[in-house]
């Protein structure tokens, strides 16, 4: 039998408006990019009561991935977000071999130039051509690295031996599972893995207390950081400390994009994603939050995660949380598809400019780096520029002699790094509300998130005392893992 009409929409109108579909055990996660899927992952790999809750993630953007995207130049893609892994990052690489998706290397043989604004100070050889036997290209690694050891001595193993001592204290947060704290502030995490004193001091400051010169520093070092954070030698220890790793052989990416290790692992969660979906506002209703959607529905969450970095987004909170004030580093990525000007770097041919160019920090330097992306001819190239601020149409025609195509993105990349450190607090509001992103201020990559992200798993896990299964399914590698995998 058929309702009469006016009864219908009455009942319509008296109907809550605004709703979503959200039940008060679901958890959720707001941004996926690799902070908010691992968190997506663990929680559904480390507990088995999630199976009559829905993990909903939501995604302010058309697309997953948060910082890993790509850009389309000229039908070719080419990574705009994070775009290097390093070979000991043990969570990434896990993840992709998990997902089945193929690496990539571009190789180890840069042609770095150093530039301070007037002339390149330092050049490592020219690439050899494909084809090159072995033992040349053997040669040739011999060769650079004498090269590099004439200009910058013993600081460059007193730089090696400082990012190795970093390196294997970080290792220590793939301990096994049973053995592992679950930490409650990013600063205990840091001071059970002994790197918490490298986030109270400059780089500069450690590394001369390391033993390196001060032309290792103001060039060496001074590029790497321009390129990896777009920042200078006075960032915090610990963030320089990887952004030195991030310059070791080995390092890879996802072919066809690092934003698929996001994507998979939401899959893989089967987690409920909400695409273009940004939320306004997050409520502490007692015993559940309430997410509201710029879409105006809402949502009732168990427990909520906040895994995007809260100096960019406009979050109301309900009751307000305390955070310490953070900046944020832009960075400016322009690529071009064109041909550098030679003349600008005072040389007289193309074939003369280095395939990357780092720079000092001089302030009348317009930006970063230029790395070259792909070679279609001589003539013909896709170039990524880092600059700090939007590089104008007049000086890019200056750099460049001509150009094709030009695409310009603006990231807020990173964190402004700065020592000492102060950590937002990972448990918001002391109940149920977690932070991810707050451990970037100790230092901002891909395997840093998923090491974060693993951490409030298990410790929204443990205060929601949600059972664990007898060995969780992706566990994290112990010592024995390790020595294998190194």
């Amino acid at each position: 039998m058929s309702m009469p009409m006016p009864i219908l929409l009455l009942l319509l109108l008296l109907l809550p408006q605004g709703q979503g579909h959200g039940g008060a055990g679901d958890i959720c996660i707001v941004g996926s990019g690799i902070s908010g899927s691992s968190t997506a992952f663990f929680l559904t790999n480390y507990t088995t009561a999630l199976s009559g809750a829905q993990l909903r993630v939501f995604e302010r953007r058309a697309k997953v991935g948060g910082r890993l995207a790509t850009v389309t130049v000229s039908g070719d893609h080419f990574e705009a977000g994070g775009s290097i892994i390093h070979p000991r990052n043990l969570h990434v690489r896990r993840f992709a071999d998990l997902l089945g998706l193929e690496a990539k290397t571009d190789g180890d043989d840069d042609w770095l130039g150093i530039w301070d604004g007037h002339r390149f100070v330092f050049q490592t050889l020219r690439p050899l051509p494909p084809g090159t036997s072995w033992l040349r290209r053997k040669l040739h690694t011999l060769v650079n690295s004498l090269r590099l050891f004439k200009r910058y001595g013993l600081s460059l193993l007193k730089m090696d031996r400082f990012v190795q001592e970093m390196l294997q204290r970080f290792m220590l947060y793939y301990n096994g599972f049973e053995s592992r704290p679950v930490f409650d502030t990013v600063e205990e995490m840091l001071k059970w893995s002994g790197l918490y004193g490298l986030t109270r001091r400059t780089l500069e400051a450690e590394l001369l207390d390391a033993g390196l010169n001060s032309q290792t520093i103001s060039e060496l070092v001074t590029v790497i950081t321009r390129i990896n954070y777009g920042q200078s030698v006075s960032i915090s220890g610990l963030a320089g400390a990887v952004s030195l790793a991030g310059s070791e052989s080995g390092l890879w990416a996802v072919k066809g994009g690092n934003w698929q290790l996001a994507a998979g692992l939401l899959e893989a969660a089967n987690a409920t994603l909400h695409l273009q979906e940004g939320i306004d506002s997050i409520e502490y209703a007692g015993d559940h939050y309430i997410l509201k959607s710029n879409k105006g529905l809402e949502y009732n969450c168990v427990a909520t995660v906040v895994a995007t970095p809260l100096d960019e987004v406009n979050i109301t909170f309900s009751p307000p949380i305390s955070i310490p004030a953070r900046k944020t580093q832009h960075t400016h990525a322009t690529f071009v598809r064109g041909i550098l000007n030679p003349k600008f770097f005072g040389l007289s041919s193309v074939s003369d400019i280095p395939k990357l160019i780092g720079t000092m920090e001089v302030p009348e330097i317009p930006f970063s780096s230029i790395s070259i992306l792909k070679k279609y001819s001589e003539q013909d190239m896709t170039y990524k520029v880092f600059s700090r601020v939007k590089l104008n149409e007049s000086l890019l025609d200056q750099i460049f002699s001509g150009r094709k195509e030009t695409i310009r993105i603006n990231w807020p990349a990173y964190p402004h790094y700065e020592a000492p450190e102060v950590f937002a607090p990972i448990i918001l509001d002391g109940k149920q509300l977690y932070y991810v992103n707050t451990f970037e201020s100790a230092a901002s990559a891909m395997e840093t998130g998923a090491v974060a992200a693993e951490n409030v798993a298990r410790l929204l896990i443990a205060r929601l005392r949600l059972p664990l299964p007898s060995r969780p399914a992706a566990p994290a590698p112990d010592h024995h893992d390790q020595r294998a995998d190194l």
